[in-house]
């Protein structure tokens, strides 16, 4: 039977997820040490567990409203006020969703006409591309270089806008570079978003997680951006809740009350449980200062002070990250590419972390490392990975 006849072509031609292949590589190697998965490894706090399993309990198990229960929104937002000084009304300015991953496809259904250009920073995130294309845009690459520390220049993203172009879509702390935009770098940028008159998608879903005494500022926060941002959080990354998958995402009202009709009649509603879990922890991050947060921050730079430090000491060569839980070294100086390097350390040292390749173009001599692992796996794996540096560099002499 021809099944290409009933296929999208659309989806066929995009290519599978580019990380998955040294994941399912490494599946069948009980030895293998990865540094891959960029998931925190800590489990749900106590708090967040224990009111899931009282609501179903309790019998709660209905479907909550389209856009989340109530109680949560209302939370939601006095998070993002006392976080980031942000003020979205929970009755029409907040969607919940199913992780953030949902949340971007929504607003893509959203705001994409056929033939709409979105401007993606990259390195970035695999998914933010097919997002783009399934809703019917044109991704278009905004590249982000090592030497400017990943960052958005006003120079780079004045060259990527076009008349074409609908929004810039962003992430900061960045996965997979762990690069920071600080308020002085987001108020270079915005004047050019206001300018041309474009939105802005801004996946922040790392806000927690900043290190060496900075903090996350959002670009929704400054003069005239509000209006024009959707801004994408969730619970995953600062609050451990990864399998949950409790995100949302916030506008104005006027673009909120389109998204919704796409994110109900795609998903209904996020899972009620994990809602009430989600809004057990901000209580508890409100009632105890986000001590569980702070200890995971903590935890997070330790293993990232020690990371680097081994990677200046031995290689490969590595800008030091402020965010996320990420490491996006160089492989240049090896003579090979980062897919290369990946494919050899995996095969050769039995270490499993994706190319860089796989986040963009402009990570082709890069590899991703996570440092949300056990500490004597960060050791064991940077300590095969400065062996390959060294056996490769002697190779090329």
């Amino acid at each position: 039977m021809n099944y290409e006849k009933f296929l999208s072509k659309a989806v066929c031609a995009m290519k599978p997820s580019g990380i998955r292949k040294y994941f399912d590589l490494a599946a069948s190697m009980p030895d293998c040490i990865s540094l891959g998965v960029g998931e925190p490894n800590f489990v749900t706090p106590r708090a967040g567990i224990d009111a899931a399993i009282k609501s179903m309990e309790d019998g709660i198990t209905r479907y909550t409203s389209n856009n989340g229960w109530m109680p949560l929104r209302k939370n939601i937002c006095k998070y993002l006020n006392l976080r980031y000084g942000l003020e979205y009304d929970p009755e029409n300015e907040v969607i919940v969703t199913v992780g953030v991953s949902e949340a971007i496809m929504d607003v893509m259904q959203t705001i994409i006409n056929p033939g709409d250009e979105i401007l993606i920073a990259e390195p970035c995130f695999v998914s933010y591309a097919p997002s783009v294309i399934m809703a019917g845009g044109v991704p278009k690459v905004l590249n982000c270089r090592a030497e400017d520390n990943f960052i958005i220049t006003p120079e780079e993203l004045e060259k990527g806008i076009t008349e074409k172009t609908k929004a810039l879509f962003m992430c900061y702390p960045n996965n997979p570079t762990g690069a920071v935009m600080t308020k002085e770098e987001l108020e270079a940028i915005a004047p050019i978003i206001i300018k041309h008159d474009i939105l802005c998608l801004s996946d922040e879903v790392y806000s927690e997680l900043t290190y060496g005494g900075l903090t996350h500022v959002s670009i929704a926060s400054l003069p005239g951006m509000r209006e024009r941002t959707f801004v994408f959080n969730g619970f995953s990354k600062g609050f451990a809740m990864t399998g949950w998958r409790i995100g949302y995402v916030c506008a104005p009202k006027e673009m909120m009350k389109q998204t919704m009709k796409v994110h109900q009649f795609a998903i209904m509603c996020a899972p009620t449980a994990g809602q009430y879990a989600a809004n057990a922890l901000l209580e508890d991050a409100f009632a105890t200062d986000f001590a569980e947060v702070r200890k995971m921050v903590e935890e997070y730079d330790r293993k990232r002070k020690y990371l680097y430090k081994a990677l200046l000491d031995r290689g490969p060569e590595c800008f030091e990250p402020r965010g996320a839980f990420y490491m996006f070294p160089s492989v240049k100086s090896t003579g090979i590419s980062g897919d290369e390097f990946s494919e050899r350390l995996l095969m050769e040292k039995k270490v499993c972390i994706p190319a860089g390749i796989a986040f963009g173009q402009s990570g082709y001599d890069h590899i991703r490392i996570s440092y949300a692992y056990a500490m004597d796996q960060i050791e064991k794996g940077a300590e095969r990975m400065a062996e390959m540096v060294k056996e490769l560099k002697a190779n090329k002499k």
